[in-house]
């Protein structure tokens, strides 16, 4: 067992001493934060040079494929390494089986090529679940008011397989089907796609921060019931750590915990456990907050932001899925 620091008593010791200073603020300070801890969450939908704001998520826009590559130079630019995928599917095509999901030509599929094709070295991360093309709005199907799992994990798999097709580089299993992770990596060595990493979504918790992001996704109007039967109870932490045992053990390269700023006991628990590369998504409702308090003036918006993504450097993530990357790695980077 390590010795305990030994802490003179004033005025032999003035803790204050090295907050006298920026030198010296910045030369003891245990945690930072840079551009390369961010993974960019973009919304993309169909049509032409075009963008929808949603009103939900201030700041935040739907844009459509061909604008994507603009979109990737500027985060290449500014030094965030990844941005994440999120389709907006048209009404029409969301169907009981789900077959859209695995479409090569499906929108997910188009962005990638199209962000891969005007910047090949920025990390493009897809998302892996149902609830994007399901026309119950679930993240697997629905059999008998009943989200079934492993018919889920078959179609998973095959929509995995269509994404690393495509050229993403990190799948990203949302659903929370248990035995997802063991199917997509037997797939991904059985095609070839070896380098191909998986970022599970280990710890997804049954949250109401996730609200905005079902009106950016339009899921909100299709889900029937809720999703408890298949994502976290928010009173339950030991279960994460399961989670995140069984994702490792199956194949996952890396893991998040979803949301992040109301986990961040997780993400430090996920991180002491297992040193493994652990990430944390600040999700939607927790982007409103922020944004909605800084647009009344009860909080300053640039400062709030960047406290809460040392947050998560704080609680051991290496990296956070963020709405505010492109605002956050600007003035980092100034």
């Amino acid at each position: 067992m390590p010795y305990p620091p030994v802490i003179a008593p004033h005025p032999v010791t003035r803790l204050r001493r090295l907050r006298s200073k920026p030198a010296f603020r910045d030369m003891v300070r245990e945690n930072t934060l840079t551009p390369a801890d961010f993974i960019w969450p973009v919304f993309v939908m169909d049509g032409v040079d075009d963008e929808t704001p949603i009103p939900s998520m201030p700041g935040v826009s739907r844009h459509t494929v061909d604008r994507l590559p603009d979109l990737a130079k500027q985060a290449w630019a500014l030094g965030i390494p990844a941005i994440c995928l999120f389709p907006y599917t048209d009404p029409s095509l969301k169907t009981e089986d789900c077959a859209e999901a695995w479409n090569p030509d499906n929108l997910s599929n188009r962005a990638t090529r199209a962000i891969k094709d005007a910047v090949p070295d920025i990390a493009i991360m897809t998302d892996i679940a149902l609830d994007p093309y399901n026309i119950n709005g679930h993240d697997g199907f629905v059999e008998n008011g009943v989200i079934v799992n492993d018919r889920t994990v078959e179609a998973l798999v095959k929509m995995g397989k269509a994404q690393a097709e495509a050229g993403a580089d990190i799948l990203g299993p949302s659903d929370m089907m248990d035995g997802r992770i063991g199917a997509l990596r037997a797939m991904l060595e059985s095609e070839g796609h070896t380098n191909v990493t998986i970022l599970s979504y280990a710890a997804k918790y049954s949250s109401a921060f996730y609200g905005p992001f079902r009106d950016a996704v339009g899921a909100s109007g299709a889900l029937t019931g809720d999703k408890n039967t298949y994502q976290m109870d928010p009173a339950n932490s030991d279960e994460a750590l399961r989670l995140i045992q069984r994702d490792l053990q199956e194949g996952a390269d890396m893991v998040m915990v979803k949301p992040g700023m109301a986990y961040l006991d997780i993400c430090q628990r996920v991180k002491s456990e297992f040193s493994v590369p652990t990430f944390a998504y600040q999700v939607s409702g927790e982007y409103a907050m922020l944004q909605a308090a800084a647009a009344n003036g009860w909080l300053d918006g640039d400062k709030v932001m960047l406290e809460s993504l040392m947050a998560f450097k704080r609680a051991g993530c290496d990296g956070i899925l963020t709405y505010f990357a492109p605002r956050a790695a600007r003035l980092l980077g100034a």
